[in-house]
């Protein structure tokens, strides 16, 4: 009986080994939306009435590491409207960041703030499929001649339904920023 005993304890021990050995041999499942190098964006602004584009870009090579960011600002006409897209990229690996945000439109929302005295106004002219903004297309005015700064951040899973984010107030928006760049604007 005795013998009978150790054989069961010693086959429930092998049983109990096996199980364990084979749970730590399974790997881990890939993070869901891994957060991307983001090297380079850029904002086309394109006059609706006709004209030349003006490009704002900004190309950080280690994303937000030691390197500092190399900007690319612009004169933007005054009293004007323009249609602006945004193109996200990571040079490095040759990736289109924009055509995931777009997969992923609902996880994604571009902010716009300028500092006070510049005279720029915006409004989003595209929407994810909720309808809620995404900001890859936007359209901005400018008023009267003016100088200053304007914040662009992209937010990753951001609370659209928070106040004012709809509106482009990121303040209770949430989420992570995936990138943010400050432009120095001149509008004559």
């Amino acid at each position: 009986m005795k013998t009978q005993t150790l054989s069961i304890l010693r086959s429930m021990l092998l049983l109990v080994a096996v199980l364990l050995f084979s749970r730590c041999n399974t790997e881990d499942p890939e993070p869901e939306n891994e957060e991307e190098l983001i090297t380079t964006l850029e904002m086309t602004f394109t006059p609706v009435a006709g004209g030349s584009d003006v490009v704002f870009s900004v190309f950080d090579e280690d994303g937000d590491g030691p390197i500092e960011p190399v900007y690319t600002n612009g004169t933007l006409a005054a009293d004007t409207d323009y249609n602006v897209s945004i193109e996200v990229r990571n040079d490095e690996e040759n990736e289109d960041i924009t055509a995931e945000i777009i997969e992923e439109d609902e996880e994604h929302q571009f902010f716009f703030q300028k500092s006070n005295g510049l005279n720029i106004e915006f409004a989003y002219d595209d929407a994810d499929g909720n309808g809620d903004p995404i900001g890859l297309a936007t359209i901005f005015s400018t008023g009267g001649a003016s100088d200053g700064q304007l914040v662009v951040i992209l937010r990753h899973e951001p609370d659209k339904s928070a106040a004012g984010v709809t509106n482009g107030d990121p303040s209770n928006a949430g989420g992570e920023t995936d990138i943010q760049a400050t432009f120095d604007v001149v509008i004559e």
